[in-house]
């Protein structure tokens, strides 16, 4: 009988897992569709989306209402880093060749550089170091999906809420309008392909718009841009 019941501890383990966070990782499946059949028929970015949704399901994470709190929290951090893994992975060593040490270092300096600035205007601006980190990271690797990131591994205070939804409102407003703009200025600026991949991936935040305003340009410039939004997100 204590052999039985030793075997069965690990099933009953993950019973008892699924039992506890299953709610809140369907609430987070269901508003992360959500959010994407939004984008898709309207245009919206869907981090927007999922942002809006999630402000209007807040109240499922505030309490244990419906035994949601814990399955939102283990979605927002585990299964969140691992998706933000999984798409820098997605960048081979053979593909970051192509581009050229150069220009890797580069790219590289520039998320460095973009994340110390951060730090440095939030000071400036009597801010917490973590808004500095929150919104400097947010810029230079990937926007909304970097800013929640973030979010989910700094230390909490009373601030945190507030400055990530601050922050996922800006990059994306002003990533959508980079997505519009930038293109026209490679054009107005007389950019080759190479240049304008360059000038789009390095800049826009989030990699969806980095691929649209990549490949508006032209196709090579849309595969120099995709890369290094990807070697960023890496």
């Amino acid at each position: 009988m204590q052999a039985k019941s030793a075997s069965q501890s690990p099933l009953q383990g993950a019973v008892n897992f699924v039992r506890r966070n299953g709610n809140g990782f369907l609430v987070s499946v269901v508003v992360a569709v959500a959010a994407q059949f939004l984008s898709e028929h309207y245009g919206a970015p869907a981090m927007l989306m999922a942002l809006l949704l999630g402000i209007a399901f807040h109240f499922l994470a505030e309490d244990d209402a419906g035994n949601c709190k814990a399955g939102i929290d283990f979605t927002a951090r585990t299964v969140l880093r691992f998706g933000v893994a999984l798409l820098g992975a997605r960048i081979s060593l053979e593909l970051m060749m192509n581009l050229g040490p150069q220009l890797i270092a580069v790219v590289v300096a520039g998320v460095f550089l973009t994340i110390l600035f951060g730090l440095l205007g939030a000071r400036l601006l009597g801010r917490g170091w973590r808004f500095g980190v929150l919104t400097g990271g947010s810029v230079a690797i990937c926007g909304a999906s970097a800013a929640m990131a973030i979010s989910a591994i700094l230390p909490k205070n009373e601030h945190s809420e507030r400055n990530l939804i601050f922050t996922v409102l800006s990059v994306t407003v002003l990533s959508t309008i980079a997505m519009i703009a930038y293109p026209i200025l490679t054009e107005a600026f007389d950019f080759d392909a190479e240049v304008s991949g360059v000038f789009l991936g390095g800049t826009i935040h989030d990699v969806a718009q980095v691929v649209g305003a990549g490949f508006s340009v032209s196709d090579e410039a849309g595969e120099v841009a995709t890369l290094v939004k990807l070697i960023r997100v890496a």
